[in-house]
């Protein structure tokens, strides 16, 4: 057979199926697990039969599981039956519910529209509630305003009236104005009713407090001013009367710690210190010190309570969110309070000004006597300074434009005055027995004593009191008022002292020219012309005098800043200017003897001269070689030859005037020097006249 014999499709079909066929499939597998559970033999019968033994399995089984199901199936219909039976009996309460719905539907309703009625009812009980007690009083407060004791009770009607008088002005806004007058017309009257009634019992009680020195304020009390200060004229009058009694108690218990002193005799009465004038006063001071300190307290805790607890002025800080509104409401408001405290410090003050108006006179009276008794000058002087600082303390606590405070300005006004005129008096004393000038020189004993009590009140001036709000008092009238007079006969001893030396000069001066005449030098008869010029004794002295006396003056002032900063340097101008004064007439003395001084502003003013200098007279070089010579003699000399104010106290003035003088030789010699040594001047011989040089000179003169 060459060839080969196709297959029919359907075969080739089935048999590529076959083949196809994947024989690890999981269901595969498990199917021919199951055939092998009841295909037993593989015979051509059974594989033909293969189909109907499968489909026989299936009926076999089918018919087990329907009789396996049976039981299930009953159990369902029974259930059935009694879900049936439940929907009937739904069914006929649904209808019972509807048919009870239908016949309570109305009283539901009814019932709805009562509680709606309920509610609003209850509204209005609540509103008639609220409007009774913001515009009505009970039965209490009424009580309580007219007839019952002040007790707190009164105080909250009282407050409770104010609220609904409030609440009467909101409400006349509104449409019921009718009401709102009524009821404001009807709290008016219990109002005025209880404030008439507080005012009384305030007064009742401000009686009672001037029975006591130290009376002790009740809260109630306190309660009931607070409230007073709603109406400014009863507060007034109640003010007005803890002033008056106040002023009789204060008053009494003023003359009584003058006359008899304290319970038992201690403390001692005041009066009997009155022969010390400063205890005395200082007493007084102190007493009524202590007695403003006591009133005030009182007064503020009566009639402004909250200033007791009052912590001080609090500043009021906004952050930079705060709006515009809130700020000027704010500031509205600090404005406000600011009026009330200064409206409340005013009444404070009047009642302490009227409490202690009393005490002025015979206070007064008492501390004019001091000072008509004519103290001495430091007892005066510490009495100016107490009634001082009394008088800033006072005021500090008091206010100004008080009749306490200005009896104690006027009184330190008197004392002050007292003062000044005790050093007056002293000065024209001293002025009228002007002391002599000592031998040595020194100061008068009026410089010391002066001075020894200026360093006393300079002392005193330094360890007074002073209150925080006052400052010291200018200390410089009362160095000028001390020391001025004190200068003066300095002065007036200097000027009598030169003129009796110039005198006795004249005099001797006379007497020795009748009997020299004949025995004069050549160097004499130059210093001739010259030779009434005051001397030593009396020019230089003087001015020696009147420095010692300035200088025991500045000081022992130096070491105190009251006084270093005005006088001292004053004196010390006085003293550099008799210093140059010296020290320029000891120069010109010097020059007149050795004939120079008048030949100096012939040497300063050698461009002013048509002619030369050495064709001169009065400096030609005969004569101004003469001249020279005298001065080279006291240059040279000996070492009394220039002066050295042995009599100057103060070693560095004395020092100081040497080398002044010293100094202004060489700068004139140097002058003189110079204007030989100039050709223009025509000396031959310049060396030969003027033979040391200025160095050389102020080498020997030692500057």
């Amino acid at each position: 057979m060459g060839t080969t014999t196709a297959l029919a499709p359907g075969l080739s079909r089935k048999l590529k199926k076959v083949l196809e066929t994947r024989t690890d499939n999981p269901d595969l597998l498990a199917s021919l697990n199951t055939l092998s559970t009841f295909y037993n033999d593989n015979t051509a019968p059974a594989r033909r039969n293969l189909r109907s033994t499968i489909e026989k399995r299936s009926l076999t089984i089918n018919h087990d599981f329907l009789l396996a199901s049976d039981a299930a199936q009953q159990a369902l219909d029974r259930v059935e039956e009694e879900v049936n039976s439940l929907a009937e009996c739904c069914d006929k309460i649904a209808r019972s519910l509807n048919n009870c719905n239908a016949t309570t539907g109305d009283i539901i309703t009814t019932t709805e529209r009562l509680k709606q009625e309920l509610e609003i009812t209850t509204q209005r009980q609540e509103i008639a509630s609220c409007f009774l007690r913001d515009y009505q009083l009970s039965s209490e407060e009424i009580n309580a305003l007219r007839e019952e004791e002040l007790n707190e009770n009164f105080f909250k009607a009282l407050s409770h009236v104010q609220t609904i008088h409030g609440n009467c002005k909101v409400l006349l806004r509104t449409h019921h104005q009718r009401a709102g007058l009524e009821l404001m017309d009807m709290m008016a009257v219990y109002q005025e009713g209880a404030y008439e009634r507080l005012c009384r019992w305030v007064q009742t009680e401000c009686r009672r407090l001037g029975d006591t020195d130290n009376p002790e304020v009740s809260e109630l009390l306190k309660m009931a001013v607070r409230s007073l200060k709603e109406r400014p004229v009863l507060f007034k009058y109640c003010a007005e009367e803890v002033a008056n009694m106040r002023h009789n108690a204060l008053f009494r218990r003023f003359i009584s710690a003058l006359t008899r002193g304290g319970p038992g005799g201690m403390p001692r009465p005041i009066e009997v210190h009155a022969h010390d004038p400063l205890r005395y006063v200082g007493d007084m001071l102190g007493w009524l010190h202590q007695a403003l300190a006591s009133e005030r307290e009182l007064v503020f805790v009566l009639l402004d309570p909250d200033a007791v607890v009052d912590t001080g002025p609090t500043a009021r800080k906004f952050s930079t969110n705060t709006s515009s509104s809130e700020i000027n409401n704010n500031n509205n408001n600090n404005q406000e309070k600011e009026k009330e405290k200064e409206k409340s410090e005013t009444d404070l003050t009047f009642v302490l000004d009227r409490i202690f108006e009393g005490v002025c006179r015979p206070f007064k009276v008492r501390v004019e006597q001091v000072l008509q008794s004519q103290p001495n000058l430091i007892i005066s002087y510490k009495l100016s300074n107490t009634l001082e600082f009394y008088s800033h303390t006072v005021s500090d606590l008091l206010g100004r434009e008080t009749a306490l405070c200005n009896t104690l300005w006027g009184l330190k006004e008197a004392a002050q005055k007292t003062f000044f005129e005790i050093l007056k008096v002293r000065g024209e004393k001293l002025l009228r027995y002007p002391p002599l000038v000592a031998v040595d020189l020194s100061p008068p004993p009026a410089v010391r004593e002066g001075v020894s009590l200026l360093l006393e009140l300079i002392t005193i001036h330094d360890s007074m009191m002073v209150p925080a709000s006052g400052i010291k008092p200018l200390f410089d009238p009362v160095i000028s008022a001390l020391l001025d007079p004190i200068i003066q006969i300095c002065e007036q001893a200097m000027e009598a002292h030169k003129s009796k030396g110039s005198i006795d000069s004249s005099r001797r001066n006379r007497t020795r020219s009748d009997v020299a005449q004949s025995r004069r030098s050549s160097v004499d008869a130059i210093l001739t012309p010259t030779q009434v010029a005051p001397s030593k004794s009396n020019e230089t002295a003087s001015k020696i005098f009147i420095i010692n006396c300035l200088c025991a003056i500045q000081q022992p002032l130096l070491k105190h800043q009251v006084a270093a900063s005005g006088y001292v340097k004053k004196l010390g101008a006085m003293i550099d200017s008799h210093m140059s004064s010296l020290v320029e007439k000891e120069v010109k003395a010097i020059l007149t003897k050795c004939g120079l001084s008048n030949k100096m502003p012939l040497f300063l003013h050698t461009s002013d001269s048509a002619s030369a200098l050495s064709d001169m007279e009065e400096t030609s070089p005969a004569a101004l070689s003469e001249c020279l010579k005298a001065f080279f003699g006291l240059i040279l000399g000996s070492d009394t030859s220039l002066p050295e104010f042995e009599e100057m106290q103060l070693p560095h003035l004395r020092s100081e005037a040497s080398v002044q003088v010293a100094r202004s030789l060489a700068e004139g010699y140097e002058v003189i020097y110079k204007a030989i040594m100039d050709p223009k001047n025509g000396y031959l011989d310049p060396k030969s006249l003027a033979r040391h040089p200025p160095d050389q000179i102020r080498t020997i003169l030692g500057i």
